[in-house]
């Protein structure tokens, strides 16, 4: 089993960040149902646009993103980003089982998600703060610079995930991924109960699409 770590200077500038893994064995295909389950969640949600930012859980991850440097007016955590959409009208794209289960899981309980080839991944992966000129490919295959106070997820030979909003080409799901590595992400004033019941709902997800 994977272990993934949070790297202790980080655990001493951010104490309320936490992770919950899990990883599961997958046969990758279209999902089944997916426009019925997002219909069931767009009936379920129970907030507007107008009123998002004022949702607890949506509020402690903005105030995050401005303790890291980051507008999350402009750029929004995952998990807000689905729900936008949803609340908009617009619609979720359909990927693959596994992604669209992530999906799910993110805007019932507007956790981000991680979801990653555990078969592309070296070693056992560390959530911790980039350092000088290291460099991320994320999965349009666009090549960033990362700034040295940018967390990050790293695994023995690069960087996999900038957290909590973006993931990394080189272990993205594909259409032969076997194995999966869930990685739920909770930050100060997030309850560690609903990260954890995060990735139980992807595993849900996965066994009804």
């Amino acid at each position: 089993m994977v272990k993934v770590t949070i790297d202790s200077i980080l655990a001493r500038t951010f104490p309320g960040i936490y992770l919950s893994t899990r990883e599961v064995q997958v046969d990758v295909r279209q999902s089944r149902n997916f426009d019925e389950q997002i219909a069931k969640l767009r009936a379920s949600i129970g907030y507007t646009l107008e009123n998002l930012k004022d949702n607890p859980i949506i509020r402690a991850y903005r105030d995050f993103y401005w303790k890291i440097g980051i507008d999350p007016t402009k750029i929004r955590p995952s998990s807000e980003a689905l729900v936008r959409r949803i609340l908009s009208g617009s619609s979720i794209p359909m990927i693959n089982n596994v992604v669209d289960a992530g999906n799910l899981a993110s805007i019932e309980t507007l956790i981000p998600i991680g979801l990653y080839d555990l078969d592309k991944m070296v070693g056992e992966p560390v959530l911790r703060f980039a350092r000088h000129g290291e460099e991320f490919i994320d999965i349009t295959g666009r090549v960033r610079k990362i700034q040295s106070n940018t967390i990050v997820l790293a695994d023995d030979i690069g960087l996999i995930h900038i957290f909590p909003h973006r993931d990394s080409l080189r272990t993205m799901i594909q259409w032969d991924t076997k194995r999966v590595l869930i990685v739920a992400c909770g930050v100060e004033n997030v309850p560690n109960s609903l990260v954890d019941y995060a990735v139980d709902r992807v595993i849900h997800y996965l066994e009804i699409l």
